[in-house]
């Protein structure tokens, strides 16, 4: 057995000692977050004064409790070892379910979505549901960096060999010396981020031997850029 197998077994359980202690911690989470939907309830059936502090108190708990679950789905997302069921994909339509699935928040949010898609790019082959995953957070990242609205404009062209995705937004843009650690697991430059969408992003896409890169000025707005190969060869190293 090499040390590239010693390495990949020992990750394999890691994965699976912190997949168990997540959901050993969720359990006992959601069980919190349903006596305090019902202490809620009680509070509001009750004749407790409205500037009352213990409503209040309720309410901040449950959303800690909500934060809390949040990074925990996060993190198992992360850590899953994920099982390329490959196939051969139109890129344009695994990026079209997802602006169709994130559109409605957009307009919410004074977002307008620009499309320009290269209509005779090849297909490739990748796990369309993974790479949702991956381009979903790349997106989500694009318009929480736009609080005030703004565009998000998505791009794809490409040759023979690779297919390219650009995904840009006009938002807030990120530091040049906070560049370098927007792929770092748990760093984030939002007050509540989890700081694992975009690592976990850069992984599905390497994963699907693909790459990720950004461009970014400060006040402006980013830019992602993903490669993903026409014809990959997937295989064991």
């Amino acid at each position: 057995m090499t040390k590239n197998n010693i390495d990949s077994d020992e990750l394999d359980s890691l994965n699976t000692l912190a997949a168990g202690l997540v959901h050993e911690i969720k359990n006992p989470l959601n069980a919190i977050s349903i006596n305090l939907q019902l202490l809620n309830e009680d509070l509001e059936n009750s004749n407790i004064e409205k500037d009352s502090k213990m409503p209040r108190r309720v309410r901040l708990l449950q959303k800690e409790v909500s934060r809390l679950d949040s990074i925990l789905s996060d993190f198992l997302r992360f850590a899953k070892r994920h099982e390329l069921h490959l196939e051969s994909c139109d890129i344009n339509e695994v990026i079209d379910s997802v602006l169709d699935f994130i559109s409605p928040e957009a307009m919410q949010n004074s977002i307008r979505i620009l499309k320009s898609y290269d209509t005779k790019l090849p297909k490739c082959n990748l796990d369309s549901n993974v790479m949702k995953q991956a381009l979903l957070n790349v997106i989500l990242n694009a318009q929480q960096a736009m609080p005030d609205g703004g565009e998000l404009i998505v791009r794809t062209y490409g040759n023979s060999e690779n297919i390219f995705i650009d995904i840009t937004d006009t938002g807030v843009g990120i530091h040049r010396d906070k560049i370098d650690k927007i792929f770092q697991v748990y760093y984030s430059t939002k007050k509540n981020g989890t700081g694992l969408g975009l690592p976990a992003a850069k992984r599905i896409i390497e994963e699907n031997k693909g790459t990720i890169s950004i461009r970014s000025e400060d006040g402006k707005g980013s830019s992602f850029l993903i490669k993903l190969p026409v014809n990959s060869k997937h295989h064991e190293e």
